[in-house]
């Protein structure tokens, strides 16, 4: 199945191909995002407290063979991959097999953890070396920066990653249209494939659909990987407008006066086909055509989650949805998608 855009349904057998020059990737509908897995600044991660539910989230995941895993070196600087790393180091051989490791690279000379050049081969290496593996499937440009490198110096270096063999798949984070048609023209160059654009998407933050985005992304076989669908926690019911969030969350960041319409019209949703507000939220965005990117601290969360699968809202209920879901904000420079 190329796209999720003509599925029925979406279950635990949906797939999705992320399209490689030597070897494509088939991933589930539904990718787990780790971002707070490892990092204390944005989401105030302590070991004790929360390694064990990232470990019953790893547990559940692979189990019900939806482990995707979308991971990055700006993730708790580093700490991250070697979160993953260590679980990967602990799981049986058996099951290693159907699981499926995205990462991402920040375009700059030097990072945390690399302080001297290396290049882009270079800190896919350390990115490798942390997550114990010789190969990841997807490898990703986390933010439109040019500072440093052209597009066409990207393109080169991804290029490069794919020819040695460290990943399977390129893909670019938080690009906008043009930009992301440009990366995906500079690669055809070296016969490489665009295989997927992540930028943040989901009913507080509908631009990328409105400026023509996602639209981009489908006509050149591009996978949309829509990260926050949740807007930081906001889509799920357990916030509202007495109970906000905590400060710092600035992804899904709308009025409440707006977002508790959404909220009502999804507990509504929700009943009629038994699932909870999160499984909602992930829905609409597959219905979209975009791969969610779902965070999960927790079995509990995680199971939510999973309940995105095995069934598709009606377009009565997206146009509903539509009818209340935001175009959202854009951080400049790191958020251009």
């Amino acid at each position: 199945m190329a796209s999720l855009k003509t599925a029925k349904i979406f279950d635990h057998a949906t797939r999705v191909t992320l399209k490689g020059m030597k070897e494509s990737v088939e991933v589930p509908a539904s990718c787990c995002g780790t971002w707070a897995w490892g990092d204390k600044r944005s989401w105030g991660y302590e070991e004790s407290r929360d390694l064990p539910g990232i470990k019953e989230v790893w547990g559940q995941l692979n189990k019900a063979k939806l482990g995707f895993y979308d991971t990055a070196e700006g993730y708790g600087n580093n700490e991250n991959e070697r979160i993953m790393g260590r679980l990967l180091k602990d799981t049986p051989e058996s099951d290693k097999k159907d699981i499926i490791i995205a990462t991402k690279w920040i375009p700059a000379p030097t990072f945390f953890g690399r302080w001297w050049p290396v290049g882009m081969v270079g800190a896919l290496k350390n990115s490798l070396e942390r997550l114990g593996v010789e190969q990841v499937d997807l490898y990703q440009v986390h933010i439109p920066v040019f500072w440093f490198y052209s597009i066409e110096n990207i393109a080169k270096q991804l290029a490069e990653c794919v020819n040695l063999g460290l990943t399977k798949t390129v893909g670019v984070s938080n690009y906008n249209k043009e930009q992301m048609i440009q990366m995906h023209d500079a690669l055809a160059k070296y016969g490489v494939p665009l295989a997927s654009n992540q930028i943040e998407f989901n009913l507080l933050r509908r631009v990328p659909e409105s400026s023509g985005l996602l639209a981009a992304c489908h006509e050149r076989g591009i996978v949309p990987l829509a990260y926050s669908p949740l807007g930081m926690g906001r889509l799920t019911g357990k916030y509202n407008s007495k109970n906000p969030p905590p400060s710092g969350r600035v992804y899904g960041n709308q009025p409440w006066e707006k977002i508790d319409p959404l909220l009502d019209a999804m507990k509504d949703i929700g009943a009629k086909h038994g699932v909870p507000l999160s499984a909602v939220a992930l829905n609409w965005t597959m219905c979209k055509g975009t791969i969610p990117l779902g965070g999960a601290r927790n079995g509990n969360q995680c199971g939510q989650n999973i309940q995105a699968l095995g069934f598709r809202l009606t377009d009565e209920e997206v146009a509903k949805l539509d009818e209340l879901a935001m175009d959202g904000n854009t951080i400049a420079i790191v958020q251009a998608g």
